[in-house]
């Protein structure tokens, strides 16, 4: 099992930036995706942005252009660098990886971190 320790979440005025970092506590198990979902007001997870081993990225529309992903295969940790923060950015975020073990791909989460942006 790999778990997750997030940190850098807050309260930030819009306009603001935060960044966000998630730590994965393993030394064993190869991990490919490393990504971040917000948390919608249905409880369903929504990718804000992603990026692979190999460093490829993948964002939400929304992201696209505000927020950079980025990781360090070396500290198996995953960052999400927020700017230009607007109220509808608002929620939990999750960190998420992917991770090979006994034969197959699993996803482990972290426990979430609070963001909130106010007007």
């Amino acid at each position: 099992q790999v778990q997750l320790v997030e940190s850098g979440g807050g309260l930030v005025q819009a306009g603001g930036s935060l960044r966000l970092s998630c730590a994965a506590s393993t030394n064993i198990f190869i991990i490919d995706t490393m990504g971040w979902y917000q948390q919608s007001p249905d409880n369903q997870r929504e990718l804000v942005a992603s990026v692979t081993r190999g460093g490829m990225t993948k964002y939400a529309a929304s992201a696209e252009g505000r927020f950079t992903v980025s990781r360090s295969n070396v500290k198996n940790t995953v960052y999400l660098h927020m700017k230009s923060l607007k109220p509808e950015d608002t929620g939990v975020y999750y960190c998420s990886a992917t991770y090979y073990k006994d034969g197959r791909w699993n996803d482990s989460w972290g426990q979430g971190t609070q963001v909130t942006v106010s007007p």
